[in-house]
């Protein structure tokens, strides 16, 4: 029998370890949503304190908002210059041997940037630096344990997927983003460890969040296939706007690095403090999102005001992911979903009004579909909205949004977000490869 490589685990010793960085996942990450929650609520009253002393109020929230994210930039290049923006290229890149490994020291940078970044009310959601401080923590088990490389990417593999699970209390689609994603094969060594990490690290977040899914929609009846066509346009737009907001995103991140000669934490302030000046006027356009796709989902929005939010979002989620801090896309990307799904069903039930169209599913379709246009997973996309929504019955038109809004950035050859954002970390860093190895001599080849 051939000998196994050095630090070579057997598939049960790797199970155990798998649930011990699930479980390690769904504690930290649960910690930090309602981190995020309560800093949150922290600057919603904030703001409304502020309005009483005016100008100066003003000026104490404008400050606030700029010394945070400056904070969150600064821990970013002192400590951690891995932990910058999504995370998730980077665990690509770690799992492709691109980059160095993440040290014991980027969960912290992690999870304290992302709680001051996204606490000042940056479009930025918590599921990058959770898939992050998965991947961080798997690679501290992996190592402790002494296991081989290999062992370790599927570890940290389980480690990404268990954060997206955590972030969204989603574990099927945390284990189909690390397959779909991550890794981008299914072999059972993986799933098994994956699963088992996504299932340990649910079954520890919702002793903190609860069961309920992270969106309350109405029950939303079956779709007949008369209206399919029309989710099928719908994803047409998503895939074309996803398309835009990446150029957008890139766009912005170009300009920053065309101002490099100004320190990160200056061009971070100089973005916080653009964000405190929306926050003061228009406080529940900021932060993560999760607010606006609620009452867009529940029909609380007025469609008035809907144009103007998405295009406020759609420049604010650029913006602010330019400021070089920790925080994910997801978040984002639902909520300008939920809003151009909303445009659109309420126009399809304008345009034919006696098939009886809801609005409301087409913000729920709208979700996946833009996701899809921005990312190109669909599957995840798809598995994702389902059960942060509980919208089983709308299976069939998310498929036939998620195919076109697929299919156009495809035809027009326009690449996911997180190769091209993959592409511009390794094109800026060049990391050393001599120090890829965190923590010791290289075991692993």
């Amino acid at each position: 029998m051939a000998s196994r490589p050095r630090g070579y685990v057997s598939l049960l010793v790797l199970s155990l370890l798998a649930l011990l960085v699930g479980i390690a996942s769904g504690l930290i990450g649960a910690i930090f949503r309602l981190t995020l929650d309560a800093a949150d609520r922290f600057r919603g009253s904030a703001i409304v304190w502020a309005h009483g002393g005016k100008f100066a109020g003003f000026l104490l929230i404008v400050g606030g908002c700029a010394a945070a994210v400056a904070a969150a930039a600064w821990l970013v290049r002192r400590f951690s210059p891995y932990a910058s923006g999504s995370g998730i290229p980077q665990v690509e890149a770690v799992l492709k041997d691109e980059l160095p490994r993440p040290p014991p020291r980027l969960l912290l940078v992690k999870f304290f940037g992302g709680v001051l970044a996204i606490g000042s009310g940056l479009a930025l959601g918590r599921e990058g630096p959770s898939v992050q401080m998965g991947a961080a923590i798997a690679h501290v088990v992996g190592r402790l344990f002494r296991c081989d490389w290999l062992d370790c990417k599927v570890l940290i593999a389980a480690g990404a997927g268990a954060g997206l699970a955590t972030a969204f209390n989603a574990p099927i689609a945390g284990a189909v983003f690390a397959f779909e994603e991550l890794v981008r094969r299914v072999e059972p060594r993986t799933a098994i460890a994956v699963l088992g990490a996504s299932a340990a690290a649910i079954a520890v977040a919702r002793v903190f969040l609860g069961p309920d899914p992270d969106f309350t929609v109405v029950p939303l009846a079956y779709v007949g296939a008369p209206a399919w066509p029309l989710f099928a346009v719908l994803g047409v737009a998503a895939g074309l706007a996803g398309m835009l907001y990446n150029a957008a995103l890139l766009c912005a991140l170009s300009t920053t690095d065309r101002l490099a000669r100004w320190p990160v934490e200056i061009r971070g302030a100089a973005i916080g403090a653009t964000v405190g000046v929306l926050g003061w006027f228009l406080p529940d356009l900021i932060g993560g999102g999760d607010d606006i796709t609620q009452r867009v989902l529940a029909g609380g929005t007025s469609l008035a005001i809907v144009p103007l939010a998405f295009l406020l979002r759609f420049g604010l989620g650029a913006v602010s992911y330019a400021a070089a801090t920790p925080g994910g896309l997801f978040a984002p990307l639902l909520v300008l979903g939920a809003q151009l799904g909303l445009l659109a069903g309420t126009l399809c039930g304008v345009a034919f009004p006696g098939m009886g169209l809801e609005p409301r599913a087409f913000a729920v379709v709208g979700m996946a579909a833009f996701f899809t246009g921005v990312v190109q997973a669909p599957v995840t996309g798809i598995v994702l909205v389902t059960e942060m929504t509980a919208s089983f019955p709308l299976l069939l038109p998310m498929i036939s949004a998620c195919f076109a809004a697929m299919l156009i950035p495809n035809l027009l050859g326009a690449a996911p977000i997180y190769d091209s954002l993959g592409a511009r970390t390794l094109r800026l860093q060049k990391p050393d490869r001599s120090a890829a190895y965190i923590g010791g001599q290289d075991d692993t080849h």
